[in-house]
């Protein structure tokens, strides 16, 4: 059991109101069971929502609104549920905000990336629990 970005199953939560369904992860659903989890909706953001990327420990939006109270909830609850459900190992959406795990966006708008971690996937690796990206399944 692991938990998975729930975008990858093809849920329509990211900030565009879209999914990002990956082949490979859907696949994974025959071998074994993938908890969904948006950490922010579960921080309480609405979908759709404006773009969000990490500016030093900061989650803002492209028009400057500080949501990082909302990133941390969110990152909470998912640690609460991996807690919960004894999970050891999660498949995070690479680049995003709360779940980037190796490669997040710069924090300039430009579609650049660099080297780090989402908020929610930086408090599960804090607490033990492996994470990797749909990119690295």
């Amino acid at each position: 059991m692991k938990l998975c970005s729930a975008c990858l199953l093809g849920v329509n939560c990211r900030y565009d109101g879209k999914s990002a369904a990956n082949k490979k992860v859907i696949a994974l659903l025959k071998k074994e069971i993938l908890i969904p989890v948006c950490p922010e909706q579960l921080g309480g953001l609405p979908t759709p929502r404006e773009p969000v990327e990490l500016k030093g420990n900061r989650a803002l939006t492209k028009s400057g609104k500080d949501l990082t109270e909302n990133f941390i909830r969110g990152a909470k609850e998912v640690l609460m549920l991996a807690k919960l459900f004894n999970i050891k190992e999660a498949i995070l959406k690479q680049g995003s905000p709360s779940c980037g795990c190796g490669r997040i966006y710069d924090g300039t708008f430009s579609g650049r990336t660099v080297k780090g971690y989402g908020i929610t996937a930086a408090l599960l690796i804090e607490n033990g629990i492996k994470v990797i990206s749909e990119e690295n399944l």
